[in-house]
């Protein structure tokens, strides 16, 4: 596949996949996340109403209160909207998750910025919690209107941690489609450590602020994955489901590959291909990548 790169970008790729060589088996799973069934606390409500996704999303999720049918599902994300401070609230929904886990699935959550007794609560009953990791202080201003810092989101994470696992996420361009702050918090994770780290990419979604903005070059794409494969060379990177659809995607996927990640969401056909000329031997799942 014929894509436009920097000399420097193209150096890191080569770097990163070395990288990849060097701590990890010669595999890749691609995920097909048909088994997960994801699930909205609020239904379709979002207090916050984000610049990037506007409640769009959770239009997608099956809502808590509704009749669910868990047929051919071995696991749950569960979601929702936040409220003003950043917080997806499964306080009242204690008893649901429970109940899943009861039916012998996994459970992977998305909790926001919660508080230490909710962790504490939730912690017990899920395998995995999401976290939408940010340390710039203007996207968290400009994209979810909170009057938060770096220092709420790595407390938070912290805290989360200490009672169980937690995979930390972080859109590319979600800041308007510009990469503003996403080295930064690379930077902090690795001072916090994480088990493994997700990547997503800015979508820009009709009726929501950002619409009209442009998601991120694949130049400024690549050159971040390669990043963090080098900086975090022996744990698992995933390139997650949300990520634009067309020839972008195709070419974020392909160079997602060449960058050495080690499962692609839903992956299209350049970078299926791509792994086959490598001689990767593909795995092959169908529940939420972090599962």
């Amino acid at each position: 596949m014929d894509i436009s790169l920097s000399l420097d970008t193209k150096s890191l790729l080569g770097k990163a996949y070395e990288t990849r060589k060097a701590n990890f088996d010669n595999s890749i799973e691609f995920d097909i996340p048909d088994m997960t069934k994801v699930i909205s606390v609020t239904g379709n409500k979002c207090i916050l109403d984000c610049a990037h996704c506007g409640g769009h999303y959770l239009k997608g999720m099956t809502p808590i209160s509704s009749d669910i049918n868990f047929d051919n599902c071995s696991s749950v994300l569960i979601s929702g909207g936040c409220d003003e401070m950043g917080k997806v609230d499964m306080a009242g929904h204690i008893s649901f998750i429970k109940g899943t886990k009861d039916k012998n699935m996994k459970v992977n959550t998305h909790l926001g910025l919660v508080d230490t007794e909710q962790i504490e609560k939730v912690s017990a009953l899920t395998d995995c919690v999401s976290f939408d990791f940010v340390t710039d202080k203007n996207t968290i201003m400009d994209v979810y209107g909170l009057d938060k810092s770096a220092d709420d989101y790595v407390r938070t994470y912290t805290e989360l941690k200490k009672h169980t696992r937690v995979i930390p996420h972080i859109c590319i361009g979600l800041h308007g489609g510009k990469v503003h702050g996403e080295y930064d918090a690379l930077k902090k994770l690795k001072e916090l450590g994480a088990e493994a780290l997700v990547f997503i990419v800015f979508i820009p979604t009709p009726g929501t602020r950002y619409a009209k903005k442009s998601p991120p070059e694949i130049d400024e794409i690549a050159k971040l994955l390669a990043t963090a494969r080098i900086d975090f060379p022996d744990i698992p990177i995933h390139l997650g489901c949300m990520r634009p659809k067309g020839k972008l995607r195709a070419q974020i996927d392909f160079t997602a590959v060449q960058c050495g990640v080690n499962k692609i969401v839903n992956p299209t056909g350049p970078s299926i291909k791509l792994a086959k000329e490598l001689g990767l031997e593909i795995k092959y799942g169908r529940e939420c990548c972090v599962l």
